[in-house]
């Protein structure tokens, strides 16, 4: 335990101080006691710690079990530095905190008392700190070819992309897959676990740079569902139009009123008939009502958030073509392995939109989260990594090749 501090700096969710409205809590860096490790336990010197919506949320005052006083964070990736095991193999290890408690390997649903880390009364640990102590079988090997900072990008997105293409809407190789939101964390892990699986993608947002940058990381084409535009790939070219151009076969895209129907355009593109095999979903709402005419005979639409709606509507039409609604939230241990796994074998370099120095700049990571125009994770890097940022950056270049 030499060398190892006695305290440590954290954020931690605290009270407003005043009667605002909207409400909206305090973010604030306090020094706590680091108690050593007991046996089965495991100090990390978190390398860098990665802001979800949830983050946010807690401020806002719109997420339940909020505790004053806990430390924010669900997704941290550092350096074991101390165990309460002796000759521990971890000691000096590179990983990653497991996101969830609660839920270790049932493919249907937590076992227990299921949580999420970060600013909560379970599970009561919080990943935006510069040291945690958390249960040694908690804690996951980060692949080699990411540093913390990517590292940090992955837990708590990753395992509801995994559980969500993988797990539930079972994306194989050929197949047509709609994903709805790009440019979030989620959506954009889910992107690039269904292209490593050999899928065509397609995506909608209502940012157009957003369309372009995942289409130039391999997705086949994207609509806006704020405006009649819609974009293509056309041999690794975006190419943008927004009203009929008869001139060109090949990039000729019609101004359509509704995203729908500027997917179903680009999916006959392809071949005329062509359908979606599955819609991974951020939103809810009427997504069966505006998408489920483009899916298939027994397709799947998998929903892991309610962006639009809390409630979402499926006729009897969708129930005679035998397409499944899936509902889809965060995995089990054993998902997370499994795609980190994945994620390892296919050198998956989860896209990072924002990286700031130092728990003390926590309040511009909310502000960009409010904002929402970040294509990817927003992460806070507390120490420098250890990692070969040769194999890195060659590993980053990979990732981003546009796949056919």
């Amino acid at each position: 335990m030499s060398g190892i501090p006695r305290k440590t700096q954290a954020l931690t969710i605290q009270g407003a101080k005043s009667a605002q409205k909207p409400l909206y809590h305090d973010a604030v860096i306090v020094e706590r006691p680091l108690p050593s490790p007991k046996p089965g336990e495991v100090v990390v010197k978190i390398g860098a710690a990665g802001f979800n919506h949830k983050d946010l949320w807690q401020r806002m005052g719109q997420y339940p079990g909020i505790v004053m006083g806990a430390v924010f964070g669900g997704d941290g990736a550092g350096t074991v530095v101390a165990s309460g095991t002796p000759n521990d193999p971890y000691l000096k290890k590179r990983v990653f905190l497991n996101p969830t408690r609660g839920w270790e390997n049932d493919p249907c649903g937590p076992e227990s008392n299921f949580g999420i880390l970060g600013g909560v009364v379970f599970p009561p640990l919080g990943t935006f700190a510069e040291y945690v102590v958390v249960e040694r079988d908690q804690v996951i090997p980060t692949p080699e070819h990411l540093d913390d900072v990517h590292a940090a990008a992955w837990p708590i997105g990753g395992v509801t992309a995994w559980r969500a293409v993988a797990v539930n809407a079972q994306v194989d190789r050929g197949h047509n897959v709609l994903i709805t939101g790009i440019g979030g964390g989620v959506a954009l892990l889910a992107m690039q676990l269904c292209l490593a699986k050999g899928a065509n993608v397609y995506v909608t947002s209502g940012n157009r740079e957003k369309i372009e940058k995942a289409i130039s990381l391999g997705a086949k084409g994207g609509a806006s569902y704020k405006d009649s535009r819609l974009f293509i790939s056309v041999t690794q070219v975006v190419i943008f139009v927004a009203a009929l151009d008869s001139s060109d076969s090949d990039s000729c895209v019609l101004a359509l009123e509704n995203w729908p129907a500027q997917i179903e355009s680009l999916l006959n593109k392809v071949k005329k008939g062509t359908m979606l095999d599955a819609i991974i979903d951020s939103a809810g709402g009427d997504i069966m009502g505006q998408a489920g005419k483009m899916l298939k005979q027994g397709g799947r639409v998998v929903c892991y958030g309610m962006t639009a709606s809390p409630k979402i509507t499926m006729t009897m039409r969708q129930v005679l073509a035998n397409q499944q609604l899936i509902g889809s939230t965060m995995g089990s241990k054993q998902d997370m392995k499994d795609a980190t796994d994945f994620l390892a074998t296919h050198r998956i370099v989860p896209i990072v939109s924002h990286v700031l120095d130092g728990l003390e700049s926590a309040e511009e990571g909310f502000e960009l989260l409010k904002r929402g125009d970040q294509f990817g994770k927003v992460v806070i890097r507390l120490f420098d990594t250890m990692v070969n940022h040769g194999e890195f950056a060659a590993s980053l270049q990979a990732s981003m090749q546009c796949r056919t």
